[in-house]
């Protein structure tokens, strides 16, 4: 990822990698904010109480701390 200040870019391995896990395409994200709200858009595509579920959240939450170091 190539940040500067709240601007972002992701890598093309790094888009690969989140529709990977989400099967929903990131789009463009441009910035922390829009990163944030392709998070939530996932997590409210992927709801429920499920053990399934509850591991996508996580690992849609570790592969953000991974790219923002958070």
């Amino acid at each position: 990822m190539l940040r500067s200040g709240n601007q972002l870019r992701l890598t093309r391995p790094e888009r690969a990698r989140l529709a990977r896990i989400t099967a929903i395409e990131p789009g463009s994200i441009r910035s922390v904010a829009d990163l944030q709200a392709y998070v939530r858009r996932c997590k409210a595509h992927y709801w429920g109480h499920s053990d399934d579920t509850r591991f996508l959240h996580w690992l849609i939450e570790r592969e953000v701390q991974s790219l923002t170091g958070r």
